[in-house]
């Protein structure tokens, strides 16, 4: 199914109502007219489509705003990530989430291997529970970063090329879809290249929707895990503990993904809160707060599996801290219910 009519028409009306400055589209740049040519050769688009398709984004200056970095750098702060995260809000909206989702939420977790609560969580940081999904433009926001943010061009290029191949599959308009600035999509903030890869018709309607509920956006979470790694039943982090004074920023530098063995971190003096060995092979992690000490943390698998969710320890983190909360609370108000019903 190529892109329809009515975007061709849209765009022809947009044009002839338009004043000449406003008209300036992406159309007259060589690397969007490259870009129409690649879906036309690579994935048999019609390049009329494309091309009324892309005549109707328009640039977005507050998107390049929001992604750019800072002109400061900022201080790294874990105590601060942190507490946008573990609050109230997150708690509680994570616990009434998990009780209006229980069949959903219990389905996935079976299938995928994936805990409840760390399926909730990710929810819960990414949108507090589909409260906060975005409400900007998809098709103007990946257009921007295509082909007016030079850093990260050939991501969002990807990422464009995702969304009208996922309009095309889905029978949808290229400009009806909403999300973050960067392009992600409802409660779980996938890219399109994500929702076409990991995304999951878990209500069995017909189709994938991430807007009008949040069944398929779970089974999407879990299936997202489970195909970056997870392992069912591991653990994901627990508190490190130096035995001896040791200099900890070489077994930091070693990286996110978990390469160092149980035996090298005894080696340097490294072990659990409890004076355990690691549980398995591991990454060091620092967790960075000014004035304060830093905490060290081993990261195993399936923690490193959540920074493929977004690539920063402190996020990953702060997933795990919240889902720890949630079920610590979760196991409190069943113990209740059941002691009241004695």
């Amino acid at each position: 199914m190529n892109l329809t009519l009515r975007a061709t028409l849209a765009a022809a009306a947009i044009a002839v109502a338009l004043p000449g400055a406003a008209r300036a589209s992406f159309l007259e740049r060589g690397d969007a007219q490259a870009f129409v040519r690649d879906m036309v050769e690579q994935h048999g688009f019609d390049a009329d489509a494309v091309t009324a398709t892309l005549a109707l984004a328009r640039h977005e200056a507050q998107v390049i705003r929001l992604i750019s970095p800072p002109t400061r750098a900022g201080v790294r702060s874990w105590q601060k990530y942190r507490a946008r995260f573990l609050d109230r809000l997150r708690i509680d909206g994570g616990l009434a989430f998990w009780a209006e989702n229980e069949a959903d939420l219990q389905r996935a977790s079976e299938r995928y291997g994936v805990p409840i609560e760390i399926i909730v969580a990710i929810i819960g940081v990414e949108t507090v529970y589909g409260r906060n999904t975005g409400n900007f433009e998809t098709l103007s926001a990946l257009a921007t970063l295509a082909f007016d943010y030079p850093p990260r061009a050939p991501l969002f290029r990807r990422e464009l090329e995702s969304l009208l191949l996922l309009a095309r599959e889905q029978g949808r308009e290229p400009q009806s879809y909403y999300g973050s600035y960067a392009g992600a999509l409802g409660y779980p903030q996938f890219l399109p290249s994500s929702v076409r890869s990991f995304g999951v018709d878990f209500d069995g309607d017909g189709h994938i929707d991430f807007d009008a509920g949040p069944a398929d956006a779970i089974g999407s979470v879990a299936n997202y895990l489970h195909g970056h790694g997870w392992r069912t039943g591991e653990p994901i982090a627990e508190r490190a503990r130096f035995r001896n004074v040791v200099d900890p920023t070489p077994l930091v530098a070693a990286g996110i993904e978990p390469t160092l063995e149980p035996a090298t971190l005894a080696e340097a003096g490294v072990t659990t809160l409890g004076g355990t060995p690691p549980a398995a092979t591991a990454t060091l992690v620092d967790l960075e707060t000014p004035g304060t000490t830093t905490e060290y943390w081993l990261g195993y698998r399936n923690f490193y599996v959540i920074t493929r969710y977004n690539r920063s320890s402190f996020y990953a983190m702060s997933v795990f801290e919240l889902a720890e909360a949630l079920r610590a609370r979760r196991a409190t108000q069943l113990a209740q219910r059941a002691g009241a019903a004695q």
